[in-house]
């Protein structure tokens, strides 16, 4: 609604219930809710139902609004939100929601600004060009271009950060630049046509003539711009910003497909580190890594690589917090899997926040060397996005911190509505938790326990992870942050502060941590500076891998797709048996009871020491006191 003050006293009058003045009111502002509408839709049909619907429900809440100069961003709000929920999935999609000629030949009477402004075929190139933008593109640069509104008070309409919008805002302005591109107009013409459709789409010829959009309207910020360009083809320079942001098994799942058997870990290929020899992409391709505890807590990844045509890059795989994602462009499927990704070579992944000791140790254990720039921060909510360019030889980094990452852009992908998706998990994945038991003997003793288990970031913070393990006399319990023993009496005999390396859980699995089992465990040892094996079984679905220390050695078997260990064997340097350990995976825990809970872990303040893995190096060489 234009000139918004002279309506505050009409406002005011009918939020106090005087019908005349409402009738006014709806009067007044339907022409400026129509464009608005509009410009967001690009659909008459659509635009006519929505603001029919937006005036309905004015009448209903009119009386709520506390503030009478904020009619026209409450009532812009409410039509927001019902564009939004009238284009569903299609929301960050693109598609063509009209034809331009059923928008371009309307008569002129209906639409006085249009005709006498701008010539048919640049109205049909700026048109075409809108028209293929997504409708949350076409909303930022409506509220920021046409609206005047600030980047917070958009955010507050969109229900994102301000620095999610400064970068949803560039990413719009790009797509629309390429639009244009694609259409014959050059860089510098970007301006121009925000103008051009602003004046297009004025309800009058006069309020077209007062459609302005100024350079430093169009502005976003360095730091905003570079974290939006880091989805395009551009570049990405190294910059620590602080503020606001950062397979092949069978059937398109990631890991064995492209792998033998092998005796040992082989040389790992060059970061960014992909799922399968078939997904590494020629040209640019970008790895993302979010940590939301800090770089020595759990991560998130996704791969993008470059699609079919070799331009527009789209996500191939996705773990977040809510599950493991794989996208097959050629089948337009997206595979929902229990595993986390692994490389196709069985080396271990890497990821940008390693410590150059533990780099260096696994490059001599894996016989090569991998070319990462180190990320070193350990502050939360950090983001790095990692891109290479293999045919410039570039690997370049970039970090922010940004405490809503997966709520916004930068964790969802953009995969087409249409796309089929099949669900692999079994029921424990899907649940995202499971209970799980341990059994078997060491040293001819009996050993028994039970533990929780998330599968997903998502679920460990309501589900946390515990383990409590039964030898002879012996209790070791323990959490993420550490564990203790206690005699059969409850003393304290042994405690080990082990938050950074897993605490009870170190060398055993953590799929809520975002890395597959074979990956944990390996990195467990490596930060103790232990040797390992690798070692793949003939079915391919499942690894050995053989951890050595002080004469005793710890031999896994990993179930690749189910991401978790089926059996810990302790084996003596001279081959002898020392013992063994068997987890089994709790399918249906409505079979469950009497579940204990693992309480609060007493630690020794005099002596904090830090196992992490040697823990259950002791524990095979039968040491129940540890």
């Amino acid at each position: 609604m234009d000139g918004n003050f002279d309506y505050i006293e009409l406002v005011e009058k009918a939020r106090l219930g005087d019908d005349k003045s409402m009738n006014r009111l709806a009067e007044s502002a339907r022409e400026s809710l129509r464009r608005y509408v509009f410009r967001l839709t690009l659909d008459e049909a659509v635009t006519q139902d929505i603001v029919q619907e937006v005036m309905l429900e004015m009448f209903k809440v009119l009386g709520k609004l506390k503030k009478a100069e904020r009619f026209t961003a409450w009532l812009n709000g409410i039509a927001f939100n019902r564009v939004r929920r009238h284009y569903g999935q299609n929301w960050c999609k693109k598609k063509v929601f009209m034809s331009e000629e059923k928008f371009l030949n309307r008569p002129d009477e209906d639409h006085e600004g249009l005709a006498s402004l701008v010539n048919q075929e640049l109205k049909q190139i700026i048109f075409a060009a809108m028209n293929q933008l997504e409708p949350r593109h076409r909303a930022v640069l409506t509220m920021r271009c046409y609206d005047g509104m600030s980047y917070a008070e958009i955010g507050e309409t969109m229900g994102k950060s301000e620095f999610g919008v400064r970068a949803l805002f560039f990413r719009a302005k790009k797509a629309l630049g390429k639009q244009l591109s694609r259409r014959g107009l050059g860089r510098g013409s970007l301006l121009t046509a925000l103008v051009l459709f602003g004046k297009m789409t004025a309800v009058s010829e006069a309020a077209a003539a007062q459609v302005s959009v100024t350079a430093a309207t169009t502005k976003v910020g360095v730091a905003a711009g570079i974290a939006a360009m880091a989805t395009g083809k551009a570049v990405v320079v190294s910059l620590a910003a602080a503020g606001v942001i950062a397979a092949g098994a069978i059937v398109a799942t990631p890991g064995p497909e492209a792998v033998g058997g092998r005796g040992q870990s082989r040389p790992a290929p060059a970061v960014p580190r992909v799922a399968s020899a078939d997904t590494i992409e020629k040209g640019a391709h970008e790895c993302w890594y979010y940590y939301p505890e800090g770089s020595g807590g759990p991560v998130m990844m996704r791969y993008m690589a470059a699609g079919d045509d070799g331009e527009e890059k789209y996500c191939r795989w996705l773990q977040n917090d809510a599950g493991n994602y794989f996208y097959d462009q050629s089948g337009n499927t997206i595979y929902l899997n229990n595993h986390r990704m692994w490389e196709s070579d069985y080396s271990v992944r890497r990821l940008p926040t390693d410590p150059p000791e533990l780099s260096d140790f696994l490059s001599q254990v894996e016989g090569g060397s991998v070319a990462m720039d180190y990320i070193h921060s350990r502050a939360k909510d950090l983001l790095v996005i990692e891109r290479t360019d293999d045919t410039e030889g570039l690997s370049k980094s970039w970090t922010m911190h940004h405490y809503n990452v997966l709520e916004e852009d930068y964790f969802q992908c953009d995969w087409p509505v249409r796309a089929r998706m099949i669900d692999n998990r079994d029921e424990m994945h899907r649940r995202g938790w499971t209970y799980f038991t341990v059994e078997g003997e060491i040293g001819g003793k009996p050993v028994n326990g039970l533990g929780r288990l998330p599968f997903v970031y998502g679920t460990s913070g309501v589900r946390r992870p515990w383990l409590k393990l039964r030898m002879g006399a012996y209790e070791i319990s323990g959490d993420i942050k550490g564990l203790c023993v206690r005699d059969s009496d409850g003393n304290v005999v042994k405690s080990y502060s082990d938050q950074k390396e897993g605490g009870i859980f170190a060398g055993l699995t953590r799929p809520w941590a975002g890395l597959h089992t074979i990956d944990t465990i390996r990195r467990d040892a490596a930060l103790k500076q232990l040797w390992f094996e690798t070692t793949v079984l003939p079915e391919k679905a499942k690894a050995n891998v053989i951890v050595s220390c002080d004469g005793v050695k710890l031999d896994y078997t990993i179930d690749m797709t189910r991401d978790v260990i089926e059996k810990i064997a302790f084996v003596s340097d001279a081959g002898d048996t020392l013992g063994q350990l068997k987890f089994s995976y709790v399918q249906n825990i409505d079979s469950m009871s009497d579940i204990p809970s693992v309480g609060r872990i007493r630690i020794d303040t005099e002596s904090q020491e830090s196992g992490g893995i040697l823990w259950l190096v002791k524990l095979g060489g039968g040491e129940t006191g540890l």
